[in-house]
Formats: structure tokens, C-alpha cells, sequence
């Protein structure tokens, strides 16, 4: 065959990919990203205190499930699968940077601060990859499995998914990162409490408002 005949050839059709699921992949990886880099700061919201990477993983929790609302179950696990890469990606590129020589000149404060902000132990990066794929992954499944007919509204549905998959999230973690190093009974209450109220109060919001965003961007543009 020629070069010009293969250059005449079709090319393999590319299947389409939704507009608003295109838009949710991109801001999902950059959130399974940054929830690491959060993590390293506690806030206090009130009485309870908690690690702001809750805020981007609660990202994550609505948005896996606006995924399984819009695009199905099993599309929302394959986003889940995925999520993987970038965090493992950042996870390695980050080690890689710590090691690699500080220039002298670098502002003071930021040399000593920055490996001990990002430079977590094994157990951390562990426990963090863990839950990630075990707490992400139930959730997706109690969401899906609550869209059956009389199950309720979204809101409803996404509250109970949410708070049963940061539980899940909470015990895996802190006992992977923190056992036999220090007590983790309180510190599990704690975090789960924290954990369960956030859910509670933002992922329905989320989840109803990324599904309408969805729903927008793939309606059919008029000419």
C-alpha cells in the first residue's frame, strides 16, 4: 500500500464523550490531587475539627456520584479506577521533588516547611490510597443501588452514600496511618463526626448542582 492510499484511509471513528462528563474527569483528577496537599492543614468548623482535605475528597464524593446519576454506575467506577493515576502520579512526582536538591536561594521559611508539608510517610500515602478506592467505591455503589424506583429524591439518596462511605473512609485511614503509633479511638470519633455533618450539610448541594451543570452542558447546542 502506498503512503498516499494509507493517507486516504479513514480514521478509526472516535467514540463521543458527553461534554459534561469530559468537564467532571478534569475536575475530578485535579481534586484527587490537591485532597493530599489540603490534608496537611486542620480546620475548625465550630466544635469540630477536621483535615481540609475533606473538602476536595467530598468534591470527589459528589462528583462520582453526579457521574453515576448522569452517565451510569458503571461509567462512575471506571472515573473512580482512574483516579488512581493522578493520585499516584502526584504522590511519586512529589517524592521525587523532595529528594531532589533544595536551590540555596530559596526563601528561608518555604525550604524548611515544604518536605515537612508534603513529605508524608509511607502509612500516610497508603492509608490515603486505601480509602480513597475502598470508601469512593461504596459510595458509587449505595448511590446506584438507592436510584431504584420509590428510593427517594437525589438529595436523600447522596446523604446516605456520602455518610456511610466517610465512615468507611475514616476507619480505614486513621487505623492504616495511626495504629500502633498512637490512640485512634477518639481520634476516629472525631474525624467521622466532622465527616458525617460536612456530608450531610454540602454533598446533597453538590450533587444536585454538578447533575444540573451536567445536564446543561450536554444538552444539544441550537444552531
Amino acid at each position: 500500500m502506498t503512503q498516499a492510499a494509507a493517507d486516504a484511509r479513514p480514521s478509526p471513528a472516535v467514540p463521543a464523550l458527553a461534554v459534561g462528563l469530559f468537564a467532571f474527569a478534569f475536575l475530578y483528577g485535579g481534586m484527587t490531587c490537591i485532597a493530599g496537599v489540603l490534608g496537611s492543614k486542620q480546620v475548625a468548623l465550630g466544635p469540630l475539627a477536621v483535615e481540609a482535605g475533606i473538602f476536595p475528597f467530598l468534591m470527589l464524593v459528589a462528583l462520582s456520584s453526579a457521574v453515576a446519576e448522569l452517565y451510569g454506575r458503571a461509567t462512575a467506577d471506571r472515573l473512580v479506577r482512574f483516579g488512581f493515576i493522578p493520585l499516584v502520579t502526584a504522590i511519586v512526582l512529589t517524592f521525587i521533588v523532595i529528594q531532589l536538591p533544595t536551590d540555596e536561594g530559596m526563601y528561608e521559611p518555604a525550604k524548611e516547611a515544604f518536605p515537612i508539608i508534603l513529605g508524608q510517610s509511607w502509612r500516610l500515602m497508603a492509608a490515603g490510597i486505601i480509602a480513597y478506592g475502598v470508601s469512593m467505591s461504596l459510595n458509587v455503589f449505595i448511590f446506584s443501588k438507592l436510584s431504584r424506583p420509590g428510593a427517594g429524591m437525589i438529595a436523600v439518596r447522596a446523604a446516605v452514600a456520602s455518610t456511610l462511605s466517610q465512615i468507611v473512609d475514616t476507619l480505614i485511614f486513621i487505623t492504616v496511618a495511626f495504629y500502633g503509633v498512637r490512640p485512634i479511638g477518639e481520634l476516629i470519633a472525631g474525624q467521622a463526626l466532622a465527616k458525617v455533618v460536612l456530608s450531610i450539610i454540602l454533598v446533597p448541594f453538590l450533587i444536585m448542582l454538578l447533575v444540573s451543570i451536567g445536564r446543561r452542558l450536554d444538552r444539544p447546542q441550537t444552531a
